[in-house]
């Protein structure tokens, strides 16, 4: 699947599951019990992977530090897709996380060809008006990735740890490729691991949801943020195979190999180029440890960044949404009655007539509307499990189903877009510049 998992191209994944064998994301099914007040991409199995996302769920639970971070690329109309993951950004904010949001800007320069302009202008008037629309908070961090000096001070230092064919290995680059598309890539890096670093708040669990095609940014940048570390943690076993951790110091100096045997004394014995710790089964105790210590000697001391994938919606006319097919999306900025319109035109899960509908039931598996519903309309689960169920037993058909979704996002765009004008207002306090 390797040539399919694009974050430029029109990824069709069939199989998600396959995900979980190619490329080790874990099934996130499992988690679901142990997530504080879960979300409904949560509950409805909307996410389907994730990596270390456990991280999360105990500094949630212990009301640790920790943060979400997630970008767009300012290229067309924000649509209910990017809506999935500003959705999850905003959750985890009220769940006591540190959000950023990075607009992608030198990627859409560099790998769709808009101008700086055109990024500026779709960057605020699509996606930020938007997202504080649906309720991000001012005591996150928005910003353009072109005016963060950060993020490319950061980028170039994460370039010295990866070559072009490392870079081609996982994103498919080959000699064609322009050389800013690479170093957007390495941006896309730096957005990741920058709520690690920023107002040197240090090192903390950082997730990003994303849908499973961005997925070669998480594995570069947990492979990045895993070598710009000064020391790496083994368990090995001696001769007598009794377990011991070895910190190995990679570029660290011998001050902080020092440091860290000091910190748990007797237990731990200092050889060139590493420190063996015996009688201490504690790795997170030892993790923190190595942290604090290369903070101490200029070090970053990244933790890999967590990630969760969620399911691809289809097109409102089956098949896969295009930005190059208005008809198969709704935009957060179409005019209501107009994506009213679209829903009525959609594909359903319906049968060929009402009378077979009724005999057979309907498909809502195979239903573009159901599956709105599932990922945006309807909060209540009792709500949609009726939906379901009266689709199924051939109760409820497929005219009314659409009325009523319609008259939904009616409902919905008519308000989001009321907020996206009071937001214009609320612009400087994230420390955004607007001009009409």
């Amino acid at each position: 699947m390797n040539n399919e998992i694009n974050p430029w191209g029109s990824t069709d994944i069939q199989d998600y599951s396959k995900l979980f064998q190619d490329f080790g994301i874990s099934p996130f099914e499992d988690l679901i019990p142990t997530v504080p007040k879960p979300n409904k991409y949560i509950r409805r199995n909307i996410i389907f992977g994730h990596r270390g996302y456990g991280k999360i769920i105990e500094a949630i639970q212990n009301n640790e530090p920790f943060a979400v971070m997630s970008g767009f690329m300012p290229s067309g109309h924000v649509h209910l897709g990017h809506k999935m993951v500003m959705d999850q950004i905003i959750w985890h904010q009220k769940m006591g996380g540190d959000a950023f949001v990075g607009i992608a800007d030198r990627e859409a320069y560099s790998v769709r060809g808009s101008s700086w302009e055109m990024c500026k202008e779709i960057g605020i008037n699509e996606y930020i008006l938007s997202l504080i629309a649906l309720g991000f908070k001012p005591d996150g961090h928005i910003y353009f990735q072109s005016e963060s000096d950060k993020i490319m001070n950061l980028a170039f230092e994460l370039g010295v740890k990866v070559n072009f064919s490392e870079m081609g290995s996982i994103y498919g680059f080959s000699g064609n490729t322009n050389i800013s598309h690479t170093i957007s890539a390495l941006c896309q890096s730096a957005d990741i691991l920058n709520p690690q670093v920023e107002d040197n708040s240090g090192p903390k669990p950082t997730v990003i949801p994303v849908g499973a095609d961005q997925d070669p940014h998480i594995r570069l940048t947990r492979g990045l943020a895993n070598k710009m570390n000064l020391f790496r943690i083994e368990k090995r076993a001696d001769k007598s195979n009794i377990p011991y951790y070895s910190v190995r110091g990679k570029s660290a100096p011998n001050e902080a190999l020092l440091a860290i045997k000091q910190r748990f004394d007797n237990n731990a014995q200092l050889f060139e180029g590493h420190v063996d710790i015996y009688e201490f089964d504690d790795y997170e105790k030892i993790a923190q440890v190595v942290r604090e210590v290369e903070l101490k000697y200029g070090g970053y001391a990244f933790m890999p960044p967590v990630s969760t994938y969620h399911r691809f919606m289809t097109g409102l006319q089956g098949g896969k949404m295009s930005s190059s097919s208005p008809e198969s999306y709704i935009a957060l900025t179409d005019n209501p009655k107009d994506a009213a319109k679209k829903i009525m035109r959609s594909k359903t899960g319906g049968r060929i007539s009402s009378t077979e509908q009724r005999e057979l039931g309907g498909v809502p598996e195979n239903c573009s509307i159901f599956e709105i519903m599932l990922f945006h309309l309807v909060e209540d689960d009792k709500e949609l499990k009726r939906i379901h169920q009266e689709c199924k037993n051939g109760e409820l058909l497929c005219g009314h189903c659409k009325k009523y979704a319609a008259e939904i996002m009616n409902q919905f765009l008519t308000s989001h877009q009321i907020e996206r004008e009071n937001a214009k207002s609320l612009l400087e306090e994230y420390g955004i510049s607007y001009k009409n």
